[in-house]
């Protein structure tokens, strides 16, 4: 099957005119939906090709059902309450998930919800937020449904990372940013530790597609989906000021080099969210399983920045040992 050609401009709406029979009758679960955010585009936009269940998970049902409420009638909907940074609180959304008898199974599962470059901050089990919102909570989110995924004849999970992976490797002597201080925090940057947490992102994806790809079919996939300032995900942030702080970042080996970083493109918010419907339902990336997307096409590191920490098989498996170890839990798969 011959590869759609897409770039920045694409819209989420094209792709959904494109890829309107792989969308329809699937259930689709997303989460961090809420009023403005791209994962509230990327719902709308499918939503007009008729799959069969959208499961719109996130913090604040009251912003969940909102979205929910915006959608075609006809459109069927479930709000779920999903607080991923609480390792308790994921454990909750995942029981009420495998106990709807209605729902035997999830085609696709994307993973969307994040925050970024937030001021330093503990998880109520000890993590630093970034790292428990964006990765750990959802690594013991989708582990704890897989049987659900698993039962589709078609699974794809799909983790909306970011070109910010290039920030940081995982720290992995030093997740909450203690150095040899006692006190968590003590050496945090805000955008390193945006930068781990997508590289996790992007590492979990191509673990998912090797332990899970070979013998159970499953499809998993990590994404950019391009900077969106109308997107809720940057809020917080002063841009000008942030930006400036960003380009001189100290990295791991000396300082970082411009990279992009000094020029961004920015997109609107179907721009951003063509990439997510890429990844969910391309039919072609079924021979590039783990593979990390930008402007809905295959990422090439030579053109894109794509770090080789965030892509290696060793780094991947080293993660997933880890994350079992910090959210108590071991998944075993017949590989």
């Amino acid at each position: 099957m011959a590869t759609r050609k897409y770039d920045a401009t694409a819209t989420a709406d094209a792709l959904v005119a494109e890829l309107a029979d792989e969308i329809k009758g699937k259930v689709i679960l997303t989460t961090g939906v809420s009023p403005g955010g791209i994962g509230a585009t990327f719902v709308e936009a499918i939503a007009k090709a008729h799959p069969a269940l959208l499961i719109l998970a996130g913090r604040n049902v009251d912003k969940v059902a909102a979205v929910a409420a915006l959608l075609p009638e006809g459109v069927k909907t479930r709000v779920l309450q999903l607080d991923l940074a609480s390792l308790a609180a994921v454990r909750a959304a995942a029981d009420i998930v495998r106990q709807w008898k209605d729902v035997e199974h999830i085609d696709v599962v994307v993973n969307n919800a994040a925050i970024m470059a937030t001021d330093f901050a503990l998880s109520p089990d000890g993590f630093e937020s970034q790292l428990a919102t964006n990765h750990l909570g959802h690594f013991l989110f989708t582990n704890l449904i897989m049987d659900k995924i698993l039962a589709s004849k078609a699974p794809r999970v799909v983790n909306v990372s970011s070109d910010g992976h290039r920030l940081s490797p995982i720290r992995w002597a030093d997740l909450n940013f203690s150095h040899k201080e006692e006190t968590p925090g003590a050496t945090y940057n805000k955008w390193t530790a945006y930068g781990q947490s997508k590289t996790a992102n992007m590492l979990m994806a191509i673990s998912l597609a090797e332990k899970l790809g070979p013998k159970h079919g499953l499809l998993a996939y990590s994404l950019h989906p391009g900077v969106i300032l109308s997107s809720n995900l940057g809020n917080h942030i002063d841009w000008t000021a942030d930006l400036s702080s960003l380009r001189e970042l100290p990295g791991p080996i000396g300082a970082w080099k411009p990279e992009g970083w000094s020029a961004f493109k920015t997109k609107t918010a179907q721009e951003g969210a063509a990439t997510h419907v890429y990844a969910a339902f391309e039919p072609s990336l079924k021979a590039h399983n783990g593979a990390y997307l930008e402007d809905s096409h295959v990422a090439d590191p030579w053109i894109e920045t794509v770090k080789p920490w965030a892509t290696n098989s060793i780094e991947a498996e080293r993660l997933w040992k880890l994350s079992q170890e910090l959210v108590d839990q071991e998944f075993k798969y017949e590989e």
